[in-house]
């Protein structure tokens, strides 16, 4: 019998993830945004990083070298693309950049700084998802995630 993923090696915020601060460092290794904005229109996605739930000493995180977009219609792959190091991804206005998925590590955060939260500047969704947990659990026993 497969072992499900939820508690277990993820933990979503779900689709209102948009500006929300998440706790990271002491939860989960990682953490994957998987965000969208249909229509072909482009989107600027700003990371950053806080030392508690309520946002103190909030501050850009500049560490996305990497992201990956496609149409998020399941028609196409993901394409991988590079930058030098920034706090913000941009999106084409292509249909092809509808889907943008950035991943950030827990060790990438400063010091004392345990929070990260991705912001979208127009009316895109940003769906953060917590990856390898520290600790597992039953669904029903799991943390909330901004604690």
């Amino acid at each position: 019998m497969s072992q499900k993923a939820l508690g277990r090696t993820i933990l979503p915020t779900g689709p209102a993830g948009d500006g929300v601060w998440i706790a990271l460092k002491s939860a989960a290794a990682g953490i994957l945004f998987d965000c969208y904005l249909a229509g072909a229109v482009g989107d600027t996605y700003t990371l950053q990083e806080a030392k508690d739930s309520a946002g103190t000493g909030a501050q850009n995180l500049a560490i996305i070298t990497e992201y990956h977009t496609n149409t998020g219609n399941g028609s196409d792959a993901f394409t991988r693309r590079t930058q030098a190091a920034a706090a913000t991804v941009v999106t084409a206005a292509a249909a092809t950049q509808n889907h943008m998925v950035v991943e950030v590590e827990g060790t990438s955060l400063s010091d004392t700084y345990k929070y990260v939260k991705l912001t979208s500047t127009g009316a895109g969704t940003v769906n953060p998802i917590q990856r390898d947990l520290g600790a597992q659990r039953a669904p029903a026993n799991l943390p909330a995630t901004g604690a």
